[in-house]
């Protein structure tokens, strides 16, 4: 039987592929994850992320100008502070000689508006005990007393040159309480990166060591359970009340489906985080020869570009970047 209808046509050659590709993928779409740690004479790579560093303020400096210039779409910072300027309410993230504070305002200072410079606005890093919140006499993260430590920290940040905050705690409220401060402040084209979905996940790992975690216990009473859509839709809808610029799904390649839905219904754009077990696990298997890395980066990046994300955080940002131009 001669077929009639033969799709393959538009796949017969590279030219026509490339005429026909429904996702593209471009480096303003990618946003590079950056560590800047305490206490280092020199870079540190990350044992569990090969090819990741926790950087001095020069090698920061440094790394954040090859990633501009390859184009990357931005640049996320999370600070390292020593362990003994861990306290209980995370006190070293909202003063002004924290490590994050100082890295925003050098970059700051080094790039101004030549790229969104934005910062993780959370306490895990910065707390004795790990955790992204205040906890009560029980143990338990206070929503609330939360809150006000996320924007004192937030306008820390703001001052600092931040363009945009993330808030990454999963608390209620928080996008709403960061906003009305924010405003309150005179900091009105400050934006809101909300991490509105992000799931309790094995797959965070790497990134523990990465920020020096303390974390006793886990964080499934404020992370969402990895068996749940609609509640993240909820989740989303609430911090697009509460007037975020961005909502972002965190990890991103176990949760396409979520990233499709919220790309649904979300009026304004859809990030992404491709997380530190998800470059590991790629690293890995590259390492081992079990895959072809480079061919398995692009096509990670690729769907969740088709899933819906408008921007990527990724560890391979600035390399993907340069492949890409």
């Amino acid at each position: 039987m001669t077929p009639v209808i033969r799709p393959r046509r538009l796949r017969s050659t590279a030219a026509l592929r490339r005429l026909v590709a429904e996702t593209t993928l471009a480096p303003r779409h990618l946003v590079l994850p950056m560590f800047v740690a305490d206490g280092l004479d020199a870079p540190r790579e990350i044992s569990s992320m090969p090819g990741v560093l926790q950087h001095t303020v020069d090698s920061l400096r440094k790394a954040a100008d090859e990633a501009v210039c390859a184009g990357v779409g931005g640049l996320m910072l999370f600070g390292v502070p020593d362990e003994k300027d861990k306290d209980a309410t995370g006190s070293g993230a909202d003063a002004d000689d924290g490590v994050l504070n100082r890295a925003l305002r050098v970059l700051t200072d080094d790039l101004g508006d030549d790229t969104v410079l934005m910062a993780d606005t959370c306490l895990d890093e910065f707390t004795d005990h790990g955790h992204c919140g205040v906890l009560d006499a029980a143990g338990r993260v206070d929503n609330d007393a939360t809150l006000d430590r996320y924007v004192s920290m937030s306008l820390a940040q703001a001052r600092s040159g931040a363009r945009l905050l993330g808030p990454s705690g999963m608390m209620d409220g928080q996008v709403a309480a960061i906003r009305a401060a924010l405003d309150d402040a005179g900091f009105t084209d400050t934006g809101i990166l909300a991490y509105a979905a992000k799931y309790a996940s094995a797959f965070y790992g790497p990134f523990r060591e990465a920020v020096g975690s303390s974390l006793q216990g886990d964080r499934r009473t404020y992370q969402q359970d990895s068996a749940n859509r609609i509640e993240a839709l909820r989740e989303v809808r609430l911090d697009l009340d509460e007037g975020a610029d961005i909502v972002m799904v965190k990890p991103a390649m176990s949760y396409l489906d979520i990233v499709r839905d919220v790309a649904e219904i979300s009026d304004v754009p859809v990030a992404a985080y491709q997380i530190s077990g998800e470059y590991s696990m790629i690293t890995a298997a590259a390492e081992r020869g079990w895959i072809d890395r480079d061919a398995a980066i692009l096509e990670s990046l690729t769907s969740i570009r088709r899933a819906g994300a408008s921007i990527i955080l990724t560890y391979w940002a600035t390399e993907v970047a340069l492949r890409l131009s």
